[in-house]
């Protein structure tokens, strides 16, 4: 049996950091990735031998946990009728139909193969809708490594992009307006100075990748009100919401209108799998039928199908969602009362869930809306945080600002371990 050490020393030498995404390294709380052998239910195995009780989920798309049987099973079936045809196959229909059933937004949709491709897609789609050039994101807010996507705000003050990432021409950043969140005045500033210019506003629909955000209803409605009243798509990044939070996802639960949605990760049942939607009018402009090219020869591939229809099917013959919402809350109970000894030790940690969605804020004493707000000093809590829940044996993602996913799998016994874990591992973190 190779050491994860061992494993992770052979693989630099053949991939950058010695792996496949950047977060993966451990970069941000030091030590030696795990190797991943296999995972089953809530649980995973190293090449080590090592099980932890998983809070990962493979980043959100393991809404069954691992491994789950109708999933297993739709992707067997599958892989034995073929891998990938290039053509057209039943499942990419009926996997489109069920997200166009219960997306509020989508009356048609286009797969690709991950959420990058899907918002580069909308990106496009938008600008030639508009015939306009510049689009808006929020600072912290990740929709993919695109390269318009890969900005930053600087202070976190309204400005134009200056690139985050080496290698993205500056005249492609110059294009992209960085707004902070949960901040009215910039955001309507920012359309009385360029509004006609602006062909979409991007928004992660409870931003959740620089911490977990979710934004005021007043101000949702002021983006909505602005981006019509300037011509503007309106595109919610629902890579990680979409048929979590809600049957219908973020913008089913919180009634928002949008113009363009973004799929990933549930809709692919841990395959990649990627899609972007919206109304008619919009989604007829895409080639074949309209003039906005964009095209993939294992996009719909019916392995991913299968994947991704039987997760929805599951979820909705389950009524999974309350259940989930159920779980959120148990777990709540069993937190809320360990961070409250860290705040009496003088250590606050803030918390904040979304259905089975969660984040620890180390160093906040309340859970911020916008990323400046976030303590850089929390990082360091966190990382000593971090290797001593994993010396329990639970597994949380690698990175403070990182959430947490709940799935399917677990019980209130996985939730009872998980809580004794964190209660040895908060105060290790002072």
């Amino acid at each position: 049996m190779s050491s994860s050490q061992d494993l992770f020393s052979r693989a630099t030498e053949v991939m950058p950091g010695g792996v496949s995404s950047p977060v993966r390294a451990y970069r941000s709380v030091g030590g030696t990735p795990p190797f991943l052998l296999s995972g089953k239910g809530c649980r995973v195995t190293t090449e080590d031998g090592r099980e932890y009780l998983d809070f990962i989920g493979s980043w959100g798309p393991l809404i069954l946990g691992h491994a789950p049987e109708p999933v297993v099973e739709a992707v067997r079936e599958a892989a034995g009728r073929g891998t990938s045809f290039g053509a057209p196959c039943l499942a990419e229909t009926e996997l489109a139909e069920t997200i166009c059933r219960l997306s509020p937004v989508a009356d048609k949709v286009r797969f690709v193969n991950s959420g990058t491709e899907a918002t580069m897609s909308a990106l496009r789609l938008a600008r030639a809708a508009t015939g306009r050039d510049s689009f808006v994101k929020f600072d912290g807010c990740y929709h993919g490594h695109a390269d318009p996507f890969l900005v930053k705000a600087g202070s976190g003050l309204a400005t134009f992009g200056e690139s985050s990432s080496a290698g993205v021409p500056e005249a492609t950043s110059a294009l992209t307006g960085v707004l902070p969140l949960d901040d009215e005045a910039a955001l309507s500033g920012w359309f009385a100075a360029h509004g006609q210019e602006i062909a979409a506003v991007f928004v992660e629909s409870i931003p959740a990748n620089c911490g977990l955000l979710p934004q005021r209803p007043e101000w949702w409605r002021l983006l909505r009100a602005l981006t019509e009243e300037h011509g503007a798509l309106l595109i919610v990044d629902e890579v990680i919401t979409g048929f979590r939070v809600a049957a219908g996802g973020f913008c089913a639960q919180a009634g928002i209108d949008a113009d363009l949605v973004t799929y990933g990760k549930v809709i692919g049942g841990g395959l990649p799998v990627g899609a972007y939607g919206g109304r008619k009018k919009w989604m007829d402009m895409v080639s074949p039928d309209g003039g906005v090219y964009q095209a993939g020869t294992l996009s719909g591939n019916p392995l991913g199908m299968a994947a991704g229809l039987a997760t929805l099917r599951t979820l909705e013959q389950e009524n999974a969602w309350q259940r989930l919402e159920e779980l959120g809350a148990a777990w709540e109970q069993r937190i809320l009362p360990l961070l409250q000894i860290e705040q009496e030790a003088g250590a606050p940690i803030a918390w904040r869930r979304e259905g089975s969605i969660f984040w620890l804020c180390f160093d906040a004493a309340e859970a911020p809306r916008d990323f400046a707000s976030i303590p850089s000093s929390g990082a360091e809590r966190f990382g000593r945080f971090f290797h001593a829940l994993m010396s329990e044996g639970v597994m949380v993602a690698p990175s403070a600002y990182e959430v947490g996913f709940l799935n399917l799998a677990m019980t209130e016994s996985d939730l009872d371990q998980a809580a004794a874990a964190f209660a040895k591992a908060l105060p290790q973190s002072r």
